[in-house]
């Protein structure tokens, strides 16, 4: 196994480097897309009111633990992620940027445009938009091989360290992020276990098809 290199054909390359490696606004449309994405899935998941993800979650418990705010807890969490990516090795680039600046006002910006349901029928139809979106998105934006946020950079990095499949590193972090935040109380929801269950199987999915090749760079 390459270890600059995951299973299904992500690079390693650092920030400037994945700049020349081709297709560049193309990949930087795929980055948007994938954000904007992420950011509807995150309105219909809250919109849905099934259960938050297994994130949302450890974050909601540790704010009870905690003598912080909410948003300084994702904060701090996001930096503890990203530490966790010295030792993968994993590189960081215009991706991981982006994600942190643009996926809040994506989020807000979905929540304006989609009501809460008022039928369980349609709350679940938001839950299961929301974990296939998600997947989707993921695959789009990390795909564009432009650099990924904090958390699925831990995902890419095990992947690419480990040889696992994306679809077993993202279900074994979901799960343990989830058992974490049952610990520390945070509220868990029906959609809670089935967006742990299968965004990663849905992820890899996608990324089968939507991993951008880089020039000099052969298939999978």
């Amino acid at each position: 196994m390459d270890p600059n290199t995951s299973p299904l054909g992500l690079a390693n390359l650092g920030p400037v480097a994945q700049l020349r490696a081709g297709r560049l606004p193309e990949r930087i449309l795929r980055l948007l897309a994938g954000l904007w994405l992420y950011g509807v899935s995150n309105a219909l998941l809250m919109q849905g009111a099934l259960g938050g993800s297994p994130w949302v979650v450890f974050h909601e418990g540790a704010a009870l633990r905690l003598p912080l705010s909410l948003g300084m807890i994702m904060v701090v969490v996001a930096v503890a992620v990203l530490l966790l990516w010295i030792p993968l090795r994993q590189m960081p680039g215009l991706g991981t940027v982006a994600n942190t600046l643009l996926l809040g006002p994506f989020t807000d910006l979905s929540l304006r445009m989609l009501d809460a349901p008022e039928s369980l029928l349609w709350r679940w139809l938001y839950l299961a938009g929301g974990v296939v979106i998600c997947a989707l998105a993921t695959a789009l934006y990390v795909g564009a091989q432009l650099g990924p946020g904090p958390r699925d950079g831990l995902m890419t990095g095990l992947a690419r360290r480990t040889g696992w499949s994306i679809q077993r590193v993202r279900t074994v972090i979901e799960l343990t992020v989830l058992a974490f935040g049952v610990i520390l109380g945070g509220t868990v929801g029906v959609g809670t276990i089935i967006f742990a269950l299968c965004v990663g199987p849905i992820t890899q999915f996608f990324m089968r098809f939507l991993v951008t090749r880089l020039k000099g760079q052969p298939a999978a």
